[in-house]
């Protein structure tokens, strides 16, 4: 019935249209072209045989049948059949088709009144090579009752239709291959599962066969070597570089590695070489957080038990809390090197502050014998396995004229007799300005004899001449050369206690500020 119904228009439009026209282009026909006089008459006495007609169907009462655009529908109709090479259009319009021919595709697509009223006899629809640049074409989903539905070798974009595609109860092919869809999970649904995969060859629907076997090659193969390798620098930078870990990751950011100090003195280059002592090398480093510091390195060779000493006096240095101490940042402990890590200090040590105009005030200098004696009490009384250099080269002074004492004696141990001896010549260094030749053998005792035999009687001899001293301050000198002196005394019985040093010394910082 259908068949019969558009053969009529077709008839009818040969009948009243000549045969120019037909031969026109669609746009000009479109253009030129009205209904005549009787075609709403025709159209409603075809709704009476036939509602189920679809431009029947496309009408109510509050959109009433549009004539025009139903005659036009019809012109394009005939046009289309003669351009998709149907045998006879008077008869039959079973296929639109158009292969390679982009312009007439993409006009015939545009005429969205045509789709509207897309005819019933039509079951094939093939839009194959087109280089359509649109997305799905929705509009040739009008046509709800055909059976094939081509848009293979376009350019087709965006997402398919999945719901309105289900619709097409009767399609039963479908070719959307060689599109540029998005890639979706389509495949996985209801409609799609009546279609083999040859319908979405190379769509973008399918997962790409050559991106697919990449995906398994880096999943069987190079992820897990990336994981491996994440793995081995990860262990590297745990083993070898933990700075370079967040610090909430490290589990002990005191220690230091050997690659990490390395890193911080350029592989203990010469020129980041400060001074060399009996056993250890003091280097300058930079550390990575941008930290200046003071490593000492430990040259010689010891026992696996000596190195566990090691770390743990190392263990007790790193919790030393006072302001006359240098603070200690960590160590080293590896197979290959022993190292102590401090922070340095920009300031000069006393030896050379000693030679400078800021020494000429014997209460300054009196200020900073007490500050050392402050930090050596600190370390005898809380600290007693922490044994510490005691010299004015050893002695820093911070930017507040503060000393620091900045050199301990890892490996050595504690000695309180030692200790007070070394103050003892330290304070006497303060005081004079001289200190023992190193190289000379027995230079301490020569030096402590050299003091004693101009004290007290030509004790001007000794004192310093740089340092300013008045009459009334000379006896106070006398006391603090005899103190020294007495740290000094061969005899352990006879030197005094460090409380019993820090209580005279305030004595005479006391008179000192009277005096001043």
């Amino acid at each position: 019935m259908a068949s019969s119904l558009f053969t009529f228009f077709l008839t009818f439009l040969s009948h009243f249209l000549p045969l120019s026209v037909l031969s026109a282009t669609v746009l000009e026909d479109l253009a030129t072209l009205t209904p005549p006089p009787d075609f709403a008459t025709t159209i409603t006495t075809n709704c009476l045989h036939n509602p189920l007609l679809r431009y029947c169907n496309n009408t109510s009462s509050s959109s009433p049948m549009n004539i025009t655009e139903i005659f036009r529908s019809t012109i394009v109709a005939s046009h289309l059949c003669n351009e998709s090479k149907n045998p006879d259009c008077i008869d039959s319009f079973p296929k639109i088709r158009i292969h390679g021919r982009p312009k007439t595709a993409a006009l015939y697509l545009s005429f969205d009144f045509f789709w509207k009223y897309c005819p019933l006899t039509v079951v094939e629809i093939q839009l194959v090579n087109n280089s359509l640049k649109t997305e799905f074409p929705t509009n040739v989903l009008s046509c709800a009752q055909i059976r094939t539905l081509d848009l293979s070798y376009n350019q087709l974009t965006g997402s398919v239709p999945v719901q309105n595609l289900s619709r097409l109860t009767n399609l039963t092919h479908l070719n959307l291959s060689y599109n540029r869809f998005s890639e979706d999970k389509i495949l996985s649904s209801e409609f799609f599962n009546r279609f083999n995969a040859s319908s979405f060859i190379h769509s973008g629907l399918l997962p790409d066969v050559k991106r697919y076997k990449m995906r398994v090659l880096v999943l069987l193969v190079v992820f897990p070597i990336v994981v491996i390798l994440l793995c081995c620098c990860l262990g590297w930078l745990c083993l070898k570089r933990p700075d370079y870990l967040p610090r909430t990751c490290r589990r002990r950011s005191h220690k230091f590695t050997s690659a990490m100090l390395d890193a911080a003195t350029d592989e203990f280059s010469d020129q980041r070489l400060v001074s060399k002592r009996n056993g250890v090398d003091i280097y300058r480093g930079t550390l990575r957080d941008g930290r200046e510091a003071k490593i000492e390195v430990y040259t010689e060779k010891v026992s696996k038990a000596k190195k566990r000493e090691f770390e743990e006096e190392c263990e007790a240095v790193f919790k030393l809390r006072h302001k006359n101490l240098v603070r200690v940042l960590g160590w080293c402990n590896s197979r290959n090197l022993r190292a102590l890590v401090t922070e340095w200090t920009n300031g000069e040590n006393v030896e050379a502050w000693l030679n400078s105009s800021l020494a000429s005030s014997w209460r300054r200098r009196l200020r900073v014998v007490m500050g050392v004696v402050e930090g050596v009490s600190y370390l005898s009384e809380q600290w007693p396995e922490v044994a510490f250099d005691l010299n004015t080269r050893s002695v820093l002074l911070a930017d507040d004229q503060e000393p620091l004492i900045s050199q301990f004696k890892i490996g050595d141990g504690n000695n309180s007799s030692t200790n007070i001896f070394n103050f003892g010549l330290f304070l006497l260094e303060m005081i004079t300005n001289l200190k023992p030749n190193e190289e000379q053998e027995d230079s301490e005792r020569r030096y402590l004899e050299y003091i004693r035999v101009h004290c007290p009687g030509n004790v001007e001899r000794v004192v310093d001449e740089k340092m300013k001293i008045e009459d009334r301050t000379l006896e106070k000198v006398k006391e603090a050369i005899t103190l020294g002196l007495m740290c000094t005394d061969g005899s352990p019985l006879k030197q005094p206690s460090f409380t019993q040093i820090y209580d005279m010394l305030v004595s005479l910082y006391a008179s000192s500020s009277r005096h001043h």
